[in-house]
Parts: C-alpha cells; structure tokens; sequence
C-alpha cells in the first residue's frame, strides 16, 4: 500500500538538509525513503524553541517500555552536541498557550531533564494527519515492536479513526492489519500493557497467543497470571514466553467446595455419643458408647415407620398442610 506523505502536505516545499544527525539512524528502506526526505526538510522548516513544559505528549500513546539504553544515549548525544533535529508539534487541540507533540516524545523529556528548550516545527493539523505522521515517522525509525505497533493501531480505530487511516499510518497490508485486530479482540490491553514490548517477538507469535486467548475465560486467566509476583520479575520477552507457556497449559480445574457436614449428638446422660456426616450424596450415622449397639438396633427395627413418617411430612410440604 502507497504511504501517504503526510510531512510533503503539511511542511510544503523546503531546502534539502546537509546534516541532520537526529535523523541520520532512520532506516532508508522502500516506502521510508520518502518520509526520510521528508524528515531531513522538515529541519531547515521554521524552527523555534520551546519550553518543554509546555509540550504535552500525544493524544494516543505509541510506546510500551522506556529503552532506558536507547535514551541515555539520546540523552548524552544531545547534552554534548545539542538537539541537531527538531521534533514535531501542533498548537494543543483544547488548551490555549500548549502544545501538543506529534513526534518527538524522548527529545521533549531530554530538553526538561536537561533544562533546556527544545527545538520544534509548529504545525497546525487535524487528529487524522497527527496520528499518520506520529505513525509514519515511528515506522521510519523502525524500532517499535509489533505488539507497539499493535497497540497504537487498535489505539487509533478506538479514538475513532478508520482502518485506512491506521494502514497508512503504520504502512500496512491487510494480512498484517488482521491479525493485529485479531490480537487486540483477544488479548486484552492490560495483559498486552504487563507484557511490555517484547521486542524480540514477531507477529506471528503474539497471534498464536490470541488464539490461545479465544477460549472462554481465558483473559481473566491470563489477567490472574500476569498479575503475579512471579511473572512481574522477568524481562518483556520472558514475560511473553512464561505467558505463553501458561496460556498453553491446560487450565488446573479448581476443586468443588466442599458440602460436607458434620455434626455430633449426645442425651443428657452421655450413654451414648452419635457422630453424623452427611455429603449430600451419603448420610452417616456413627453411635459410639455402651448404649450404641442397642440403640441402633431400636433405630434399625423403627427404619420403615421413621421413612413412612418422613414422606409424609414431605407430602405435607409440597402441599401446604
């Protein structure tokens, strides 16, 4: 599917840029090519500083963990050279004087933990180029997971985008597009969210899981495990493989509550002690004492008289009487 170059409409026409250094670790591979381009326009586009903490982040979320690595590095290329490429904001859709970011988040929190302003394009644009460009750009750089890329999809159709708009924000094709819908219907977001972005695991893998996940009760299952000490110690991708292992399983069936009851009588005198056990299934009763023989026998001899009694009294029931 042809991705839409969302930055050629909403930048226009600039010169191209000799060096960008932020820009230079994009992947440049068939259809990025064009955002590449794009990107390197975009810094020699009117550039302007800005207080960080006036810069929200995205209306839709695209990350799941931190790369604490990744950003460190970021983070001490910037201090030592400052921020060579700007990032992409629009004025805030609801409060005055804010600004939103449409690409950009880890160079905005760089600027606020260095104390620095931090270098951004402003441009006026609506909810649908904002979410293609977010995507387009992330695509580019090629290190969002496929569960990101999963999340932020189902994240944009949820704020009412069409399945178009997710395609050409994520470049995809349908088959990949499918089985991303199949996923999010059967994994639920918070078991995705514990996951975290397992970036070692494919598509492939994460759509087993779904149908793993199509059995009834399985989400509340897999909401129990991944809400355990246990699973919480491991990394994002060995806490996808525990959750698959689990999911994989046959599901322990917990034992039926017990309805057994126990009770204990006894005359005044103690001459003799019954023990009754009844399960609702098999009814005991146990005569212990010097009396026991002779009082069970009594009670033997009177078995037909006490029954005939108790179906009366059962019959009286049902009726009313």
């Amino acid at each position: 599917m042809a991705r839409r170059d969302i930055f050629g409409s909403v930048l226009g026409p600039s010169a191209a840029v000799a060096d960008a250094k932020d820009v230079s670790g994009y992947a440049v591979r068939g259809a990025s090519r064009s955002i590449m381009q794009s990107f390197e326009e975009l810094s020699k586009s009117s550039v302007v500083d800005l207080d960080p903490a006036f810069v929200d982040t995205s209306f839709v979320s695209d990350r799941l963990d931190e790369d604490d690595e990744a950003y460190q590095e970021l983070l001490a290329a910037i201090r030592e050279r400052g921020q060579d490429s700007p990032i992409l904001v629009r004025p805030h859709p609801e409060l005055s004087g804010r600004f939103q970011t449409v690409f950009g988040h880890r160079r905005v929190k760089v600027a606020r933990q260095l104390g620095r302003p931090v270098r951004a394009v402003v441009k006026k644009m609506g909810d649908e180029d904002h979410v293609i460009a977010q995507g387009q750009e992330n695509a580019a750089r090629a290190n969002l997971s496929f569960i990101e890329r999963t999340l932020f999809a189902d994240r944009i159709l949820k704020r009412g985008h069409t399945p178009d708009t997710v395609k050409s924000a994520l470049a995809l094709d349908d088959t990949t597009f499918s089985k991303m819908r199949s996923v999010t219907s059967n994994i639920p977001e918070p078991v995705i969210v514990a996951v975290g972005a397992a970036k070692a695991v494919g598509r492939d893998r994460w759509w087993q899981l779904a149908k793993l996940m199509e059995h009834p009760g399985s989400a509340a299952r897999a909401a129990d495990y991944v809400a355990s000490a246990q699973f919480a110690q491991s990394g994002s991708d060995a806490r996808f493989a525990r959750l698959f292992d689990f999911m994989s399983a046959p599901a322990k069936r917990t034992p039926a509550a017990s309805k057994t009851q126990e009770k204990a009588w006894a005359p005044h005198d103690r001459s003799v002690r019954a023990k009754i056990t009844d399960t609702g299934k098999v009814f005991t009763l146990a005569l212990k004492a010097k009396e026991a023989s002779p009082f069970g026998a009594f009670i033997t001899d009177k078995l037909d008289e006490l029954f005939e009694a108790f179906r009366q009294s059962e019959t009286a029931k049902k009726t009313g009487d």
